[in-house]
């Protein structure tokens, strides 16, 4: 079978017994607000967490039965691969109402969005046990969807190359001839990614071992 295609968790559907209670909580956590959309007696609130890929949504009026979701690139694609696997896979649909509005007569609506938005396709199937999993076709992300990778000020990649060549000196004396700037990339990454100066050059070196070996 071919590589697996791309699904990345987007969104947990939340159940709420107060939307404004609960955006006052998360709003409190410092999270990033998405949305707030009301449309008659549907209202949508997202949330996301700071740095994360996936966000939470909560309202009223939100389709019931399916309480995670997934992004994929193109939804056909994300449907046949399922199907090949031997999964049961509702036909691509609309929510008449917008995206996850369950208040309306008949919400699902055959076919794509007809006017071929980001975020408003999907796809549905459920496990063995009946938890149910929806498809999102996106393709473009509203503006403010996504975090901006956050680069360090000059101070601080100053204190941290400073920081890095003196964790290299130990490397350096006791290994031959090699390229510095091998040991700095793997050791600067770990660090950037929340390992410690220890964890960081444990893990420069295995890089280097490998390097050195071939």
């Amino acid at each position: 079978m071919d590589q697996a295609i791309n699904m990345k968790l987007e969104v947990v559907l939340l159940r709420v017994s107060d939307v404004d209670r609960a955006k006052a909580f998360y709003e409190k956590l410092g999270w990033r607000v998405d949305i707030d959309v009301v449309h008659g007696d549907f209202r949508g609130v997202q949330v996301t967490p700071h740095n994360s890929g996936a966000s939470i949504i909560f309202g009223k009026g939100l389709t019931p039965e399916h309480n995670l979701i997934l992004a994929v690139d193109d939804i056909d694609s994300a449907r046949s691969d399922l199907i090949a696997r031997g999964v049961a896979v509702s036909e691509v649909f609309h929510f008449a109402g917008g995206p996850m509005n369950n208040t309306v007569e008949n919400p699902r609506v055959a076919g794509r969005d007809p006017e071929g938005r980001s975020y408003f396709s999907f796809a549905s199937f459920a496990d063995p046990d009946g938890n149910g999993w929806l498809l999102q076709e996106i393709t473009t992300r509203f503006p403010g969807r996504e975090w901006e990778p956050q680069a360090a000020d000059v101070a601080t990649l100053a204190e941290l190359l400073h920081e890095t060549a003196e964790h290299h000196d130990n490397f350096e004396k006791t290994h031959g001839k090699h390229n510095w700037w091998d040991w700095y990339a793997p050791y600067l990454k770990a660090r950037q990614n929340g390992s410690s100066s220890e964890e960081a050059s444990a893990t420069a070196d295995r890089y280097m071992e490998k390097i050195l070996s071939t």
